[in-house]
């Protein structure tokens, strides 16, 4: 046999696992995500829908309860992830993507029913766009990844201060920025994902960094979706 064609043949099939490897791991992470909006949508949508839920939640001051602990969840998933097993690190996720549904089932006391359909059509096009974008393209988006940064951090010091103005102005400005930001988080994580997967890791390993992805991802499509709704919901 030829040498040269035995170790182009080895290198191709060694190309070849990896790219199956890859594929069925940003599979886990679309599923994992979408699995998720699934749970909160169901949440949100069961809260909203029963007044005697919705109304010991939102009427009280359990509210900023419910409002904070996605938070909370957040910051308790990027300290932990890396000591929590696989396992644990679905069961948390599964958890914050209920919570989060409490927190949005206001959404349905505010907005139409076929204005938050409409919205969330929107979103999944946009974000499906995106997302794919971030996994195909061959330019590096890591130094987008700093900027997109700082214009979060910009978005939510500016929401935080427009809960005590309450200006529209602001308001409109903080919704058409953050849109542009956590749209370019979508590609921007999604680059980051498809590069930090690697076959040499172990089973657990990749499992952890599919859960963490999908959460990632979440999360921009979520803040998209509440960001659009301010321009696109129509109020009940």
């Amino acid at each position: 046999m030829n040498p040269i064609n035995s170790r182009y043949g080895a290198v191709a099939g060694s190309q070849a696992l990896f790219d199956e490897g890859l594929r069925q791991h940003m599979l886990r992470v679309y599923n994992y995500m979408a699995l998720g909006l699934v749970i909160t949508g169901l949440v949100a949508f069961v809260v909203g829908s029963t007044p005697a839920l919705y109304v010991p939640i939102f009427g009280s001051p359990l509210k900023w309860v419910v409002m904070l602990a996605p938070l909370a969840f957040v910051f308790f998933f990027s300290f932990k992830i890396q000591t929590m097993s696989a396992g644990t690190a679905q069961i948390t996720f599964w958890a914050f993507c209920a919570v989060m549904g409490l927190s949005l089932a206001s959404v349905f006391l505010v907005f139409t029913g076929a204005s938050i359909a409409r919205t969330f059509f929107i979103t999944a096009t946009m974000f499906g766009a995106t997302s794919l974008y971030g996994y195909a393209t061959k330019r590096d988006l890591s130094r987008m990844g700093s900027f997109l940064m700082m214009g979060l951090f910009g978005v939510i010091i500016a929401a935080v201060v427009n809960i005590f103005l309450g200006s529209s102005a602001l308001q409109f400005a903080i919704s058409v920025i953050g849109i542009v930001v956590f749209v370019g988080l979508t590609a921007y994580d999604t680059q980051n994902i498809k590069e930090q997967y690697s076959e040499n890791y172990d089973q657990e390993s990749n499992q952890k960094l599919a859960v963490f992805g999908a959460l990632s991802l979440y999360l921009n499509f979520v803040n998209i979706f509440q960001l659009l709704l301010n321009f696109t919901g129509e109020r009940e």
